[in-house]
């Protein structure tokens, strides 16, 4: 076994990799860029390694640096964790020539299924089944358009070099063939420096069933079972789960030993992962097979109890694989939920900020979080959104579905949006839980995944209102405090008016819609009770605040919040899920932060991929005008109307604020007819 080995990664799966070889006596190298120089890998660490400026290309992607890490430190294996270098072939071999060991597959294996086209044809010839589609060297739009055309519609374009949802788009026409193709080319482009492309039939209502494996060094070979990951927003991931539901055993064992058959084919080695398109009457397709450790892997090691990269090490140091086929047995089910920095009201646009409040569920045999960052740390602009993995298992899928809901419902984050409330919808989700599952999951449920229930609402906004005015009180009670005199009248805050009622009138605004909220203030004896009335209703309240704990009574209802404030915004999370509001301040006439109603702004930090209008053009409604892209997701800026683009602020290659005036727009006046 390895007594120190580098790894080429960063945030979460670094993490990850550390805890295992800690536990193996394994001494670990990270490394980082400027971005990272304080994270909680580098902290972990037991050496760490810079490696240059934030942007990967300039760090993490820069494979001789690495190797050289590597060999200044004395580690005898690399670690890729997955994205960046883990499916770099060229990095791949120059391990080799150091005598570094790759903790991965061989050099042949990556460069096999590199190329996405390569390996459709590998499986075929295989007689693995495949998708129909065109995976020809011909890469004209033409020759491609072609092929799509015959397939019929819809069908899904997709980079050869592709993963992660990059440089693929879904065609639903004939019509829409020339943009998706130019788009999903560019994005391939910038993702992976290769813009070579294929186009299969896309299924409508199919299942993404994966199958995970393991082949060692001594013609050993397992498969561990599958992971159901039909939930995806962008063509990513977002919960995932083992085993799949509805599956027979005939099948599990079908499509396990197809994707040995795979591996076997290329002469795999390592962990990896075959993945398939499950049709509702039971076919199966080869989609792709990821010659990496896969995010999701944490369900596959709670189903199994193996910690999958101790195989990893154990493999990569020429052992044996550590159980046979007829050991590994499936116990219980397991979901992991990805935490993102992202706004899922916005399409899913990825935020950026700073972790002001970090509280994740507590961590048992039934709840795991793989995290890379804590409370105070940076959400940047360079790299992948995802904060965290909450993980969750039970002997049932029923029992660990509650589990994965009570989870999200405990997860506390302030300072960046994040996904957890609609993750919790999602998850409580009636279609969910009866696992009517397919990969258009969320968009064939939006409307249950992203309601807004007002009658849920109008029961929370008064505990947000009860909130803010007892907050507000136990502000001005520590400040009175420390005075000469506590009782001054200018110490208050309970709305005292002589003669009149103790009243506070508030303005709530919850997604971008703002609610009037009266509290008034009553006293029976030594009780305090509120009033508090929202849309006409009011509510008789009483409550305290407990460190950061909101403990309510709603018309004797009791119940309890957490409370995690950022400026005016506040999170209220309580055993329904998280409830977010803005304290809308009185206007007090200042206009200067009045949006210029004749710019376009940016959605999100990022950076300008592309400016396709010029100074003086006329537009039409909808038209692109800009591409953005942040943490490897691109944004199209388009014409909000009829008009003519007056000035530009930014060019191609800019880092572009969130919020900036990317351009002046003059829109067309309608006039009447």
């Amino acid at each position: 076994m390895f007594t120190k080995i580098l790894i080429a990664n960063r945030g979460e799966i670094a993490c990850r990799i550390i805890k295992t070889a800690r536990k193996l006596g394994i001494l670990t190298v990270a490394v980082y860029s400027d971005a990272d120089a304080n994270s909680l890998h580098v902290n972990m660490a037991d050496e760490a390694i810079y490696l240059g400026p934030s942007p990967s290309r300039e760090s993490y992607l820069l494979g001789d640096k690495v190797i050289a890490a590597a060999v200044k430190t004395g580690a005898q294996a690399i670690h890729p964790g997955y994205g960046f270098l883990s499916e770099n072939a060229d990095f791949c071999r120059k391990c080799e020539q150091e005598n570094i060991i790759f903790i991965g597959p061989p050099v042949s294996a990556i460069e096999a299924m590199g190329s996405k086209s390569a390996a459709k044809n590998i499986m075929e010839a295989a007689n693995v089944p495949l998708v129909p589609g065109y995976h020809g060297d011909d890469q004209s739009e033409a020759v491609i358009k072609k092929a799509a055309d015959d397939m019929g519609y819809p069908v899904l374009l997709k980079a050869t070099a592709g993963g992660g949802g990059k440089g693929m788009r879904q065609v639903w026409n004939e019509a829409d063939f020339s943009e998706g193709f130019a788009a999903a080319k560019r994005e391939a482009k910038s993702s992976f420096g290769d813009d070579t492309m294929l186009v299969e039939k896309y299924l409508t209502q199919p299942r993404h069933v994966e199958i995970q494996v393991f082949c060692d060094n001594h013609d050993n070979a397992v498969y561990l079972f599958e992971r159901d990951c039909s939930v995806q927003r962008r063509h990513q991931k977002v919960i995932e789960e083992a085993p799949a539901f509805g599956m027979s055993e005939a099948l599990r064992q079908q499509m396990g030993e197809s994707a040995i058959k795979s591996a076997k084919a290329i002469g795999y080695q390592g962990a990896g992962t075959v993945e398939f398109l499950l049709d509702s009457d039971g076919s199966f397709y080869f989609m792709e097979m990821n010659t990496r450790l896969q995010v999701e892997h944490p369900v596959t090691e709670l189903i199994t109890g193996q910690d999958l990269v101790e195989w990893q090490l154990r493999v990569a140091a020429n052992e044996k694989l550590p159980k046979s086929q007829e050991q590994l047995r499936i116990h219980g089910h397991a979901f992991e939920a990805r935490i993102y920095a992202e706004d899922t009201n916005n399409d899913f646009l990825p935020a950026t900020g700073k972790l002001s409040f970090l509280q994740p569920p507590t961590e048992s045999r039934h709840v795991r979080v793989d995290t890379g960052v804590r409370q105070g740390d940076e959400v940047s602009v360079f790299y992948d959104p995802m904060i965290a993995k909450l993980i969750v298992w039970d002997e049932n899928r029923d029992k660990a579905l509650q589990r994965l809901a009570k989870a999200l419902s405990e997860y506390r984050i302030s300072g960046v949006t994040t996904n957890i409330d609609f993750l919790y919808n999602l998850a409580t989700c009636p279609a969910f839980i009866n696992e009517n599952i397919d990969t258009g999951f969320i968009e064939t449920h939006h409307d249950q995944i992203f309601h807004s229930d007002a009658q849920k609402l109008a029961e929370e906004l008064p505990m947000a209102a009860l909130y803010l005015v007892l907050a507000e009180a136990q502000k001005a009670s520590q400040a009175a405090a420390k005075t000469t005199d506590p009782y001054s009248p200018w110490n208050m805050t309970n709305a005292w008016r002589l003669n009149e009622a103790h009243i506070h009138h508030l303005t709530l605004s919850h997604l971008d819609i703002e609610y009037p909220v009266v509290v008034e203030q009553k006293r029976q004896g030594s009780d305090i009770y509120y009033l508090i009335t929202v849309a006409e209703r009011t509510y008789d309240c009483q409550g305290r605040i407990d460190g950061n704990t909101l403990l309510f009574s709603n018309h004797g209802h009791r119940s309890s919040a957490t409370i995690a404030q950022d400026h005016q915004h506040i999170s209220l999370y309580h055993q329904h899920g998280v409830f977010n509001f803005i304290h809308v301040k009185p206007d007090c006439g200042d206009n200067s932060a009045q949006e210029d109603q004749n710019g376009l702004i940016a959605p999100m930090n990022g950076t300008m991929v592309s400016v396709l209008v010029k100074t003086g053009d006329i537009v039409t409604k909808d038209q692109p005008l800009m591409i953005m892209e942040a943490m490897k997701m691109e944004h199209t800026i388009k014409a909000p109307a009829n008009g003519t683009v007056d000035t530009l602020f930014y060019v191609e290659g800019d880092m572009v604020d969130g919020g900036s005036e990317l351009l002046s727009f003059t829109a067309e006046i309608e006039t009447e007819k």
